[in-house]
């Protein structure tokens, strides 16, 4: 049980990252999520069928992501095309692409076909089973994935991106281009995306067209439940929040489908809880900013008062 929620939560908070990336950095609504995640699981499951190595197949997988996320910040920047239309339009394409690249095929199996995982599996024996030597392997790449993002986002370009969302105006200032600091955040954060959708495809067993629906939203899900357990400004911390959310989500998920039926929960009805975990969070995030504000001002007045000045 422990080990099918850390490898869940480890797999899709390299999606989470993403989702990290463009909604709350870039402060971008991309949509294009949705696609670009089954669009990793499906050139990865291309390259399996077709006998080419599942190293080379997720790095491919990566680039088909960035390559989606460039389609959407072209469509948003040249076209002058809203972000949340230009993610759903990106997204709808993709649909028929993943089609295409999967032979016309909405569903192939691994049943067959050894994976990057069967491999990990079948050669690392020792003292641990395969789940716990499956949850070791994906947290030794998640924490690869967030020491790289940590380095990027403390270089000067990374401290841009970041400052992105939050005041465009002063990125024209420094004479940089805004329209190509979002396209690459677009293009990393959906290569991200992709890049999980490979490795989700690998622990389920196959690879579907279908299986990015609603991924984006449990994304936002994530990270809103990561931002309750850790409140901090500092890139280490943030990353490693998303991480934390998506095993927290990954959690609630799981007992929802174990332990749902006591109260006539079904499978249908996961897509429900997660709309409503993202309404509490919002809710519960709006009480907890305004509580916090209360008590800084408190603190600044007693210390007003405390030097005698009048506040």
């Amino acid at each position: 049980m422990i080990e099918s929620i850390l490898s869940e939560g480890l797999i899709y908070s390299i999606m989470v990252l993403g989702v990290f990336i463009t909604f709350r950095l870039l402060n971008f609504a991309d949509m294009t999520v949705d696609g670009s995640f089954p669009l990793g699981a499906c050139i990865l499951a291309a390259c399996l069928v077709n006998g080419i190595n599942p190293a080379t197949g997720l790095f491919l997988a990566f680039g088909g992501g960035v390559v989606s996320g460039l389609v959407t910040a072209l469509i948003h920047t040249k076209l002058k095309i809203p972000g949340l239309l230009a993610g759903i339009l990106t997204m709808t394409m993709l649909g028929s692409i993943n089609l295409r690249i999967m032979g016309n095929r909405s569903n192939i199996s691994y049943l067959k076909t050894d994976t990057l995982f069967t491999d990990i599996t079948k050669t690392i024996s020792g003292p641990l089973p395969e789940e716990w030597t499956l949850v070791v392997f994906l947290f030794i790449s998640v924490l690869i994935i967030k020491t790289v993002l940590d380095i990027f986002f403390h270089t000067d370009f990374g401290l841009t991106l970041g400052a992105q969302g939050s005041n465009e105006q002063m990125i024209i200032s420094q004479g940089m281009n805004p329209e190509i600091i979002k396209a690459t955040g677009i293009a990393l954060a959906n290569g991200l995306s992709a890049f999980s959708g490979a490795y989700a495809s690998m622990y389920l067993g196959y690879a579907d067209t279908g299986m990015g629906t609603g991924v984006v939203v449990s994304g936002l899900a994530s990270l809103m439940l990561g931002e309750f357990v850790i409140r901090s400004n500092k890139i280490s911390f943030l990353t490693l929040r998303v991480i934390i959310g998506s095993i927290i989500y990954r959690g609630i998920m799981y007992f929802g489908r174990i332990y749902g039926h006591y109260i006539n929960l079904t499978a249908n009805d996961l897509k429900l809880i997660t709309g409503i975990l993202i309404i509490l969070c919002l809710v519960v995030s709006g009480y907890g900013d305004k509580f916090i504000n209360k008590i800084r001002n408190l603190k600044t007045e007693t210390l007003k008062k405390g030097k005698g000045v009048n506040p």
